[in-house]
This record gives C-alpha cells, structure tokens and sequence, in this order.
C-alpha cells in the first residue's frame, strides 16, 4: 500500500529532513507541500538538494490543502501548528515536529512558550524507556513504541530532549542513578533554531566561536525531558541543569550529561542497565567501553550513539551522546513512529550509516 503524505512547513530545515528521507521510502509518496512565504514558488528554490522532488510547488499552509492525505507531517515553528491540527477532518495520521503537542502540563506550557496549550499527542520516542510497575531496579517498564502502534497522532521530540532523555531513562528505570541534581551541557549545530535569518545565526557570528544560550534553566526543552524521565520511573522529582552550546557546525548534537550514582551501586550495575535498555535497539547503540561517539559518526543517519563512564572521585555517571539534531532528533523520528504507528516495519526508509568524512 501506498500512503499519500503532505509536509507543512517544507521550506525549513526540518521540513527539508523530512523530505529528504521521505524521497527513499517505500510506502510513502509525497504529494503536497506548503509553506508560508514561499507559497506558490517551486520546492527546488528552497531545497534545492532534493532532485528528485523538483516537480513539486510549494502550497498554502491551510486545513484545506492538508486534508485527505494519508499523513500529515508538520514541521512549523512552536506555537503554529496546534490551531491547524485542530480543523484537519480527513487525516489518518498527523506528526508534528514542532512543540505544540508535546507537553501534558499547561502549566509548563505557559511558563516556557506562552499562548494556548494543545492536547498532548503521543510521544514519538519509540526507544524511551516507560515505567508500568513500581520504580527503579524492582519496577519492570516498557517501551514509548508501545503507544505509538495505532496511534493517530503523535508529538515527535525535541532534538536535545530526547538526547538526554534516551541517555538517562536506563539508569533511572534500573534505580542505578538519581532523579536529582542531573547537570546535561550540549554542543549543538544551528540548524535546531530553524532556517529563519537570525544575527547570531550568521557565519561570521557563528565560526570560530562556541556560544551558549538559554543559560539558567530557561532553555524550552527542559520540561519535556522531566517529563520523559518521570515516566521512566524517576522516584523522587527529576532536576536538571540545562546548558546548550552552539558550535560551528550546521547539524549534530554532543550531550554530555551526568548523574548521580545511587548508593551501592557498582560499575557493572550501571553498564547492564544501558546494554540491557538498548540491546536490541537498531537506532540506539551503546558502544563498548572506553569509547564515546562523535557528532560526525551520526550524520545523516537514525542512530543515537552513546558512551559511559563512571567518575568514581565524584560518585557520577557520564554519559555522552551524539546523533543528527534533523534525522533521528527529529525527522527520523517523526519516520520511525509513523512506521510504528501504521503497522510498518520500523525501520523503513531509514537508515544507521551516516556520511563519511
């Protein structure tokens, strides 16, 4: 079967992910895209490295032109993409890339974007460890792709909340780390912050220099990962210190982020938690000891690579992670949950080699 897709918002980055990786895959056909000041102007003009979807124009943003596809993907900026979802009549499966229907909590909707909160839609992490009984190492958990099967509308994930989110849910599910005083410090490539031109985007601003922002615990992310870990099995309220940094690099993300160890817990404790969690993982792999991933070995690709080490001086896990802020941080995942969510092989029209050098 072939399924009709549309991709709002398909002049942006994340639009652009999309589209490239929905080009290879088998079962879906896009058929429409919109934007919003492009409107009426050829794709190609705006992604001009997807050949082989030249043939499309760029349509308005509207319920009317969205409606009677198979699958929706929107990938508009926060805030944009809830009052549309609401008016679709005719659509078997939505996926938004934006935030609009990630957070359950209006509260932390209102303190971290403002405006109207939308109804939360299922999570689009299908590797995130969820609690179903108990909490840490005598709880038993499933995975987030559990409720991702059937569903008719799903949240893909921010970049960075599901960096650290997928780096942390095995210790916190296992009981061998600590909910609180979690510190997660980021290098992240631009291309997070959208296509729109921005000063602090430019390359002059940009090469050259490493830059943090939303220091203070203010960065938008930081509600859905304590979400995240919450449902991992987190006993006592998580608490995260958040800092992102960008470098000069257009996509990837390096998350290094560390925990307290629980009391009594040993080295090899903590590495079963990890292997035990993604051992059967195709786009989650925990390396062998002694090596950490680099931004470069996960571009392009699916994969979430993650390292671990034990500071023993300080009583902390460290964990490293790294993958493609577009691909699994974003589009590859709205991909992969859609292939769950219609009863698709998982990892259709995805891929875990990167691009090398």
């Amino acid at each position: 079967m072939t399924y009709s897709v549309a991709v709002a918002g398909a002049s942006g980055y994340a639009g652009g992910e999309l589209l490239r990786l929905l080009a290879a895959h088998p079962e879906f056909e896009v058929r429409t895209v919109t934007g919003h000041s492009s409107a009426g102007r050829p794709l190609i003009e705006s992604q001009p490295h997807l050949r082989s979807l030249a043939h499309l124009t760029l349509g308005e943003t509207t319920p009317e032109v969205l409606d009677g596809h198979d699958i929706v993907f929107f990938a508009l900026p926060h805030g944009a993409s809830g009052a549309l979802t609401a008016q679709l009549r005719d659509v078997r499966l939505a996926v938004d890339c934006g935030a609009d229907h990630r957070l359950q909590s209006a509260e932390d909707w209102a303190a971290f974007y403002g405006g109207e909160h939308h109804e939360a839609w299922t999570y689009g992490v299908p590797e995130l460890i969820v609690a179903t009984a108990g909490a840490g190492a005598a709880g038993t958990w499933d995975r987030q792709r559990e409720e991702i099967a059937g569903a008719t509308r799903i949240a893909a994930p921010g970049c960075n909340a599901s960096t650290v989110a997928l780096s942390l849910a095995p210790g916190i599910a296992a009981g061998v780390i600590e909910a609180e005083d979690i510190v997660s410090v980021l290098a992240v490539g631009p291309s997070g912050a959208g296509k729109a031109a921005k000063t602090h985007l430019l390359g002059a601003e940009l090469m050259g220099t490493a830059n943090p922002y939303a220091v203070g615990g203010t960065h938008r992310h930081i509600p859905e990962i304590k979400q995240s870990l919450r449902r991992a099995g987190a006993a006592a309220e998580p608490t995260i210190s958040f800092t992102p940094v960008l470098v000069p690099m257009s996509r990837g993300i390096l998350a290094t982020t560390t925990a307290r160890l629980a009391p009594g817990v040993t080295a090899e404790q903590v590495r079963s938690a990890w292997e035990d969690a993604y051992v059967g993982e195709t786009f989650v792999h925990v390396l062998p000891e002694g090596q950490f991933p680099r931004t470069a070995d996960t571009l392009g690709a699916n994969t979430c690579l993650m390292g671990l080490a034990i500071d023993e001086a300080a009583g902390r896990v460290v964990v490293v992670a790294a993958l493609d802020n577009l691909a699994k941080g974003t589009a590859g995942a709205a991909i992969q949950s859609a292939n769950i969510a219609l009863g698709l092989p998982e990892a259709t029209g995805l891929s875990v080699d990167g691009v090398a050098p």
